[in-house]
């Protein structure tokens, strides 16, 4: 932002100062909001967001002179706040938006000690704080062939990365983003994958180019990656693990076969997996001890059979889910712990969960969160037998002159030098969206169509999760400042109303960041600027309690992946993403949040109010489904192995495979079905 003067400086303090005043803590003037607006004028993609700020203002202090024949800094309150009346919507948002990201955007913020907010820890570790040590391979000193090569570092590849690795397969794992430690992914409240306002804390990988979206028949070009429409993933070594709330449920047994038990919905491409709940159960044990997850298994009547306890206890119950477990009660709904991939004791050597009030969407302060990056990647170094490269992108998986894969094209993203590096097998593991993408793009001859596409089957079925919720304010403090949070959950819903498909879990929400709650869990009816603004931000950020839900979605083949006729710097066509939800699913998503809200209602919330379900795309969060496994190839792109139809060492590790997603985080499903696809693929070996 250019060096303002001293007139256009009073201007903007007065008339931002009315959008947040004093009280008994400074107005926003003096609360950060001149830093905030030089950050964004540093920044190429948020600079017209200062330059229609100042538009804005030098439009009312034109307003003020011809009015009231005096610049806007002069008027007093009343009149000041008429002109701010006058603004159309828009106009006035924005100045509400960026006061609101200056005073609630960050712990050290103003508005968020107002609040009462904190972001240190609530308790001891119990145990030395330790940060994974994660040992890179240079680009130019990976060897020229490994038996096995895995491309993606997030919840698949690191699974796969450990079983080959130790089963004494040369490895080496590919991932595109960086290797950070705690101190690199920040603290930025507006930056960071759960408030992802002006960006992401992971790596960004410039050359990832746009993305296209189909919207009622139009093609919208999506140039920033923490757009939502861009259906963005953590791109960073442990992939969505290293920033992710934790939450580890298993799939229960009807969620395996859902046509068989309801049919096909008309337009849904609905179909039973080739695997059951019982050929997955070791595999989630296996998980369940290798990663690290805390809980209570048998606690919720929906949960299928499990053949060895959890190896931790749940975490502390928060005072929400006490007054919640009343307001169950009174229900008939029956509750427990949430499942979570945290130590909630010391173990393996790491720390507890210190239960700091920045998790979600953060690197963990005390090491306690458990992904990839600090489990079985760190074990596949250690084997002796893997190889780990980070800023590697996979271009293209390439195929011999039979058309048989024989290795994978990579690129430094920091040089753009290329090499190709033979592999005797090919695990894709980079998410849903670009690991069909990948495949797509592995176009030649053999397979020109690209690789597993032979029936047009590869990018269908995209499907992620429709998110329910119920809010509710209540007379008394609920809001503990103590993270994760989420300590409450019904288990009810799965399955057991026959008026719905599936269903979901319904549990309290996660500690939320003082701007998450402004931008999402205010009133509808609440003042958006002005002293009551204010005054309503003091008095119910712990009062306000929050269910929240993921839905069992009905996948159809028209959501899907297809490449577009553009390319990113590196050559790769960039991906073409069109759909939307199915009318079962915005059905189910109806009924889980009216039972969220009488949860709420009977929990003895004073007002209680939902939020509308999201009717497009849900691929940016828990995407899934693009490479779906079956036995037919002419429905499917895997076989139930994991093996992709028609290559003997092509193979997927991660989401893509779900035939469904079931109706909760699906990240524990990702670690099982990875450790079968490993187990398989070295029982070939």
């Amino acid at each position: 932002m250019p060096r303002l003067d001293e007139a256009t400086t009073r201007r903007l303090a007065a008339v931002f100062d009315r959008i947040i005043p004093a009280d008994d803590f400074p107005p926003v003037s003096e609360g950060g909001v001149f830093a905030h607006l030089d950050t964004l004028a540093s920044e190429p993609t948020t600079r017209a967001l200062v330059d229609g700020v100042l538009e804005t203002v030098d439009r009312l202090d034109r307003r003020a002179r011809d009015v009231h024949a005096t610049p806007v800094d002069a008027l007093d309150a009343g009149r000041l706040d008429g002109l701010l009346a006058e603004l159309d919507w828009a106009e006035r948002e924005q100045l509400v938006q960026r006061a609101a990201e200056a005073y609630y955007g960050g712990a050290d913020q103003p508005g968020a000690r107002m609040v009462g907010y904190r972001a240190g820890p609530n308790r001891e570790p119990d145990a030395p704080v330790i940060e994974p040590a994660l040992t890179t391979t240079r680009f130019d000193a990976l060897a020229d062939e490994y038996d096995v090569v895995v491309v993606g570092a997030g919840a698949g590849g690191g699974v796969v990365a450990q079983v080959a690795s130790e089963a004494g397969e040369r490895v080496l794992l590919v991932e595109r983003g960086d290797v950070f430690a705690v101190d690199d992914l920040g603290r930025d409240h507006l930056r960071n994958h759960r408030s992802k306002v002006f960006g992401t804390n992971t790596s960004s990988v410039t050359g990832a180019g746009p993305r296209e979206l189909v919207l009622d028949g139009r093609t919208v070009v999506i140039d920033k990656t923490h757009d939502p429409r861009w259906h963005d993933t953590a791109r960073t070594v442990g992939g969505g693990t290293r920033v992710h709330q934790g939450m580890a449920w298993r799939f229960v047994p009807d969620d395996f076969h859902l046509a068989s038990r309801h049919g096909v919905p008309d337009d849904s491409s609905l179909a039973d997996w080739p695997l059951t709940y019982d050929d997955l159960e070791p595999h989630y044990t296996w998980a369940e001890h290798a990663i690290g997850v805390c809980g209570d298994g048998h606690a919720h009547p929906s949960d299928g059979p499990r053949s060895a306890e959890l190896p931790m206890p749940p975490l502390p119950r928060n005072t929400e889910a006490e007054v919640l477990a009343a307001g169950a009660k009174t229900l008939g709904l029956s509750t427990g712990p949430v499942p979570q991939a945290i130590n909630s004791v010391p173990r393996d050597g790491r720390a507890r969960c210190v239960q700091c009030g920045e998790c979600v969407g953060f690197a963990c302060i005390s090491g306690a969160k458990n992904g990839t990056f600090n489990t079985v990647i760190p074990r596949a170094l250690a084997s002796g037998n893997a190889d780990l490269v980070a800023g590697g992108r996979a271009r293209e998986i390439t195929v011999g002159a039979a058309g048989r894969v024989d290795g994978v094209c990579l690129v430094d993203e920091d040089s753009g030098r290329e090499r190709h590096v033979r592999a005797g097998h090919v695990v894709v593991a980079a998410g849903a969206i670009e690991t069909a993408r990948l495949l797509l793009a592995s176009r030649s001859g053999a397979h020109p169509s690209g690789l597993g596409n032979d029936h047009d089957q590869v990018g269908r079925h995209l499907q992620g999760h429709v998110f329910v919720s119920a809010f509710g304010r209540f007379d008394d403090l609920i809001v503990d400042i103590a993270g994760p949070g989420s300590t409450i959950a019904t288990g009810d819903l799965r399955h057991r109303n026959p008026e719905v498909i599936g269903g979901g879990v319904l549990s309290n929400e996660s500690l939320k960041l003082p701007i998450v709650h402004w931008r999402w869990a205010r009133h509808p009816d609440a003042p958006r600027w002005g002293r009551a603004a204010k005054d309503e931000m003091r008095r119910n950020y712990r009062r306000t309690g929050h269910v929240i839900g993921v839905v069992q979605e009905i996948p159809r083949s028209q959501n899907r992946v297809t490449l577009a006729s553009r390319t990113d710097t590196h050559g790769v066509p960039v991906v073409r993403l069109e759909g939307h939800g199915h009318p079962e699913t915005l059905r189910t998503a109806a009924a889980l949040r009216d039972v969220a809200t009488r949860w709420m209602e009977a929990s003895g919330a004073a007002d209680v109010w939902a939020e509308n379900p999201a009717t497009g795309l849900t691929a940016g969060t828990h995407q899934a489904g693009t490479c779906r496994m079956g036995t037919d190839p002419a429905t499917s792109v895997a076989d139930p192995a994991g093996r992709v139809h028609g290559h003997d060492n092509l193979w997927v590790a991660d989401a893509s495979l779900h035939v469904t997603n079931g109706g909760v985080s699906p990240s524990l499903t990702v670690f099982a079905l990875a450790h079968r696809v490993a187990q398989h693929l070295v029982g070939d070996r």
